[in-house]
Parts: structure tokens; sequence; C-alpha cells
């Protein structure tokens, strides 16, 4: 499975609407704590707008609502991973992405035949509290060597200037949160992104 080397990730819809149609082709939606009936408006306007613009549209955590919805990827942190019915996703048709931290979670997620494998934060981040120290780009050659074939995000703390080293380390997907969506013109970075990852694309 041939994923697009530049992974945006974004908490809403209007996110996706507005960054989608320049040209972004892989992008998750991750919101925390709402409602049913927010998370199943957010997700149907999100995956109109990446169909419309030929984009790759991940659903984080919420699998019953991605199955429900007819959406085919859905990513899972290790929690839900725990917590979630990983047949029936498979029975519905969706790809799966699974979250890793160590060598044990690396193990669980490959345990499940993932279609990709998701290693963080391999730079300081400021999105989130994080229990685990940064990865740095030689724990990705490892995973690397380890997982094969399988397809390789790398996130945390990455900006364009950083994705030589992750892409030259073996990762083939370098995911980006706060770099776009805090940055004073995210459509501008945004592009910037999309001519940074072009060698790998």
């Amino acid at each position: 499975m041939k994923l697009d080397p530049f992974y945006l990730i974004v908490d809403s819809s209007d996110w996706i609407e507005r960054l989608v149609p320049l040209g972004v082709k892989l992008v998750q939606l991750r919101i925390k704590d709402a409602s049913d009936e927010v998370l199943r408006k957010e997700i149907a306007a999100s995956k109109s707008a990446c169909e419309k613009h030929g984009c790759q549209l991940v659903v984080n955590d919420y699998w019953q609502l991605a199955i429900e919805l007819d959406c085919d990827f859905v990513h899972l942190g290790q929690e839900d991973l725990a917590d979630a019915d990983v047949a029936a996703i498979r029975k519905a048709g969706l790809k799966l992405g699974v979250s890793t931290h160590d060598g044990e979670e690396l193990e669980t997620a490959l345990s499940v035949e993932p279609d990709y494998v998701a290693l963080g934060p391999v730079y300081p981040t400021i999105l989130k509290e994080m229990k685990w120290a940064p990865q740095g780009v030689e724990k990705v050659g490892r995973w690397k060597r380890q997982i094969g074939e399988l397809p390789l995000v790398a996130i945390g703390g990455l900006n364009p200037e950083r994705l030589p080293g992750v892409f030259e380390n073996g990762a083939d997907i370098a995911a980006v949160v706060t770099d776009i969506t805090r940055n004073a013109d995210p459509e501008a970075r945004t592009r910037e992104w999309i001519m940074a990852t072009d060698p790998w694309r």
C-alpha cells in the first residue's frame, strides 16, 4: 500500500476543508471529547471534502463511526486498540494504522497486522504531555528494519527542515500537527510541506 509521505493531522472538518484543496493527499481527523452528533457531522463533512479532492481520510479512535459512515481507514492508539474490535474493523474492510512508542507496543501493533505503524514522538513536541522521551531518528531506522515493507509514519516535532533526517533513516511518511495548525499562515506552510516531501512521493 502506497500512502503519501505528507500526513496532515487536524481536529476539525474546517481544517480539512481549508487545507486539503491545496493538494493534501493523506489526512487524519483527530477529535477528542465530542458528542456523537458532532462526531458524525465532522466525519461526514471530512469524508465529503476528501472524496472531492482525492485525499485519503483516516479517522482517529472512533472505529464504530468509521464503519457506520463507510470510511475506509482508522487510526488507533494503544489504549484504543486494546478496546477495539479489530475483527469488526477488518470485516468492514477498513485499513488500520497503529501508534507505537516502545518495543512492546510495536509487538502489540504488529500482532493485528496493521496497514501502517506510527512511531513518536521523534522530536520534542508541544502537542500534548508525553510520557515518552523523544525517540530520535536512529530509532526510526531500527523500527523500519524491524517492520520491513510495512509503511512507517514518523510523528512528533517535525518540520520541513527535519524531513531529510526522518526519511533517510527509513520513515515512509511524516505526520504533522502543530507545525501547520499553529503557523501564522497554515496554507503557505501546507504548500511548503507538500513541496518538501516531494522527493519521497
